[in-house]
């Protein structure tokens, strides 16, 4: 199935892969340097809950709705605080109405020195981009090509940061191109954090695109992967995967902890693995 940033608002995708994005750029502002986020395939960055796509397709349902309720250890809310904290904050009456993208997700958590440019080419997406980013002057809203940007953008004149590459899985290729895209530019800045997100809709793709990172010259490739209680009903997101380059060295850590959390809300299986582990 492709994967459309406005149907699948706020859904257990969304929510697995905010989460981890959250973490993220947390640990970047451990250290007081500016970073820059590049965000190759941004979408809208705020979508309506109550709008015709949501409407649509109600993932959110299962996804953040489930989740904000739910009950959680000690470790595993104070992870998930960060992203939380952003979605709570666009929500202040307690009624789930708005959900963030990525791109308002990172502008809400990046400070004065930090940088965030988000690129998306479908028109209508990316004037609502433009708008829902506003005149923040940390951020730059670009109509380009994800995979054009992704060349482009990299390396940052900060030298420290993370990309998010998120297509939408429309093409066939789409596996491939991803991994061709984030060895040309690891190769160009070996010390940046890369995220890669994908859905799971069979084992073939995901494995093949595993083998190829095992292959490539990358050190440090983590993966994490759920599955979805949706998978049984067609037409729905059968789970996602999400492969971190150069990880910050807590990550995996709390990826067992936030996916052994999601397995348990979204009535799935999980994993987190290293794909190459550079020592």
């Amino acid at each position: 199935m492709n994967y459309r940033h406005a149907y699948h608002a706020g859904g257990p995708a969304d929510v697995v892969k905010h989460a981890v994005l959250a973490r993220i750029l947390v640990h970047l502002k451990n250290k007081p340097a500016a970073f820059r986020v590049i965000d190759t395939h941004a979408g809208a960055g705020l979508y309506d809950l109550c709008g015709p796509e949501a409407t649509r397709s109600p993932e959110w349902r299962d996804g953040i709705a489930r989740l904000l309720p739910a009950p959680m250890t000690d470790k595993a809310r104070a992870l998930l605080s960060p992203y939380l904290d952003v979605v709570r904050a666009l929500n202040p009456g307690g009624e789930l109405a708005t959900y963030p993208g990525s791109p308002v997700l990172v502008r809400a958590m990046l400070r004065s020195q930090d940088r965030l440019i988000a690129c998306e080419l479908e028109p209508g997406a990316a004037a609502a981009l433009v708008h829902n980013l506003g005149r923040d002057r940390r951020t730059k809203a670009v109509e380009i090509d994800g995979w054009t940007a992704l060349n482009a953008y990299v390396p940052p004149p900060e030298r420290r940061g993370a990309v998010l590459v998120d297509p939408p899985f429309e093409a066939a290729d789409e596996f491939s191109r991803l991994a061709q895209a984030v060895e040309t530019a690891h190769r160009k800045w070996a010390t940046g954090i890369f995220l890669l997100w994908y859905p799971l809709k069979g084992r073939q793709e995901s494995d093949a695109l595993a083998r190829r990172l095992r292959r490539s010259a990358i050190p440090k490739v983590l993966r994490a992967e759920v599955d979805f209680a949706t998978a049984r009903e067609p037409g729905r997101l059968a789970g996602c995967g999400l492969i971190a380059v150069n990880p910050p060295w807590t990550l995996a850590d709390e990826m067992e902890t936030l996916l052994s959390l999601f397995a348990g809300i979204f009535a799935g299986a999980q994993r987190v693995d290293w794909i190459a582990r550079g020592e």
